[in-house]
């Protein structure tokens, strides 16, 4: 593709990026979604919002399966940002986000509009955010977060911290797990959709704007019932199926099954 031609492509989906957020604003006012942000019927919404971000940054979202739709606690792997829209295409569920997007221009306000939820890591406020998880649990709202509290390149599931699941503890909901795999034309683990490493946001938005389609493999896993469980016990059940069901969607829609 030739600069000019990349050029072209990056101001059309910027423009078509612009006018997605500008439906964002259209649906919380047109719906009044800040006068109740978190009220589960607004998570159609929230739905039918990622859903057009898919298509903006050309990610075809492919489901496996059926995605629940029974209260719970939702956990996923990380890839990138671009898993808020590809979870939210296909979940109807709330965000657990870092406190830093509540404070981005436009973005934050509509991130906030929209239900999510925001921790300030490192704070103290693990306990606050959990109690307030697990009271949400217990009016039926699903609320999905990252347990490995950083992205990832895909190929493998990290340590994940275990200690907000007790949410779902308390408020005696299930745990349901999400699994993602972006896969490129070629069949293989896609490199450009990672947010990882020292790459700005904005570079790698620019990236992902010019980069070929990709294919955003979403697979829910059997619910984790909490009866009996401890956030010790729930966190080492939680890592072994997130293991081995990322492993089990890779050997699916992989062409060359990655060397574990």
């Amino acid at each position: 593709m030739s600069n000019l031609s990349k050029y072209f492509l990056y101001l059309k989906k910027t423009v078509l990026g612009i006018g997605i957020i500008l439906l964002g604003f259209y649906l919380v006012v047109r719906y009044r979604l800040y006068q109740d942000s978190n009220n589960p019927k607004n998570t159609r919404y929230v739905q039918y919002f990622c859903r057009k971000l898919c298509h903006v940054f050309n990610l075809d979202v492919k489901v496996h399966g059926q995605i629940p739709r029974e209260p719970a606690l939702w956990v996923s792997n990380h890839v990138s940002w671009l898993d808020i829209a590809v979870l939210g295409s296909g979940a109807r569920v709330f965000f657990l986000a870092k406190a830093e997007i509540e404070k981005w221009p436009l973005l934050g306000k509509l991130a906030k509009s929209g239900g999510t939820l925001f921790i300030k890591r490192g704070s103290g406020d693990s306990v606050r955010i959990r109690e307030q998880i697990a009271d949400f649990l217990s009016q039926d709202i699903p609320v999905l977060f990252f347990p490995e509290a950083t992205t990832t390149d895909g190929s493998k599931v990290k340590k994940i911290h275990g200690r907000i699941l007790g949410a779902a503890i308390e408020a005696q909901k299930p745990v349901q797990i999400c699994l993602i795999c972006y896969v490129n034309q070629q069949g293989e683990l896609d490199l450009v959709s990672p947010f990882i490493g020292n790459i700005s946001f904005m570079q790698h938005v620019k990236n992902v704007v010019e980069m070929p389609q990709v294919t955003a493999h979403l697979m829910a896993l059997p619910s984790i019932s909490v009866e009996g469980h401890t956030v010790n016990t729930l966190t080492a059940v939680v890592q072994e199926r997130m293991i081995e069901g990322l492993q089990q969607l890779q050997s699916e829609v992989l062409v060359k099954k990655l060397e574990q």
